[in-house]
């Protein structure tokens, strides 16, 4: 298989619109659809103070050598480089998002966080509904997982700034298995917002982190990583959710310190990519099959397109069924 850049276009912005209607008709939980991981991380701010989220060390490190240790993390923290209108414009459908407040910052002001601290969530919210407004038939799942230095007031901050921002588009959470294209183009809907955090158990538009598992490898070698996803799909039938196969390898420590001058993506993903995108190319959805599988630096391969054709394969299932 040839890793090759995708490109960056509107290729598949109209992609869940454009599927046949058998697919359209069946739960989103059986489709494939191609997300990203830490998906914000297009830019992030080496002026800014380094994110709670980092290890007292690397605080350390970071007020010793200020700007210049900051550029190497910006190598190490960034796993995209499509902004949310370029990944949704590329396919992608699910976002992984990471959010914190900026430590002795007035107010509740909240930004997207990996390492380094990226834009205020707002404006990328925006930025995601503004495509949303042009696309009507295309919904996108965000998945707030992780927050930093964020108390009860922050909270109800983002929960109310998700509700204004996206307003009816929202859907309110209930059984996944009763959520398909069709269920939600009728109703209007455009956003499934997952959020990992008991402040939104009474907001019957946020849905518990618990309806969207998405194990978590922690591996840098690419054959554990592939064992890893399959033993985790087998148990995702038990579970009646969305389902979420990280496709990515993460760094160790050791990993950062011989490739330091070098970042994530030279030194860790390109070179895996190709074994990883083979396991990619190789699954089915389904019950029983792929849900949702995100990647690193989406545009390095053909990644989205990929993903969005294993829907075909549902197409073949159900035209040998009726044979």
């Amino acid at each position: 298989m040839k890793t090759r850049p995708a490109g960056i276009g509107n290729v598949h912005a109209d992609w869940m619109g454009s599927l046949p209607a058998k697919l359209s008709a069946m739960p989103l939980k059986n489709l494939a659809v191609p997300g990203s991981h830490d998906s914000f991380t297009f830019w992030v701010d080496v002026h800014a103070p380094v994110g709670p989220d980092q290890k007292v060390y690397v605080k350390y490190l970071a007020t010793m050598f200020s700007v210049l240790a900051k550029k190497v993390m910006v190598k190490w923290s960034m796993t995209q480089n499509l902004t949310f209108k370029e990944q949704l414009d590329a396919g992608i459908r699910y976002f992984d998002l990471r959010v914190s407040s900026k430590p002795g910052e007035r107010g509740n002001e909240l930004y997207f966080i990996h390492g380094l601290f990226g834009h205020t969530v707002r404006d990328g919210l925006i930025q995601i509904n503004f495509f949303l407004d042009r696309h009507r038939k295309e919904v996108v799942f965000l998945d707030f997982n992780h927050y930093y230095a964020m108390g009860a007031e922050h909270h109800t901050y983002l929960i109310n700034m998700l509700q204004e921002v996206f307003g009816s588009r929202l859907c309110s959470n209930c059984s996944v298995e009763g959520i398909t294209l069709d269920y939600l183009w009728e109703k209007k809907y455009q956003v499934i917002v997952f959020y990992h955090h008991a402040s939104a158990q009474s907001v019957p538009v946020m849905w518990p982190g618990t309806k969207i598992p998405a194990p978590w490898a922690n591996t840098t070698e690419p054959n554990k990583l592939i064992k890893f996803l399959g033993s985790t799909l087998k148990e995702r039938a038990k579970q009646g959710s969305f389902h979420v196969s990280q496709a990515i390898l993460t760094p160790r420590p050791n990993i950062v310190a011989r490739g330091l001058v070098y970042g994530l993506r030279n030194y860790l993903v390109e070179k895996n990519l190709p074994a990883i995108m083979t396991w990619v190319e190789a699954q089915r959805p389904g019950v029983d099959g792929v849900n949702i599988i995100t990647s690193d630096f989406v545009e390095l391969t053909d990644f989205a397109n990929i993903v969005i054709k294993l829907n075909n394969l549902l197409l073949s299932d159900q035209d040998g069924k009726q044979r």
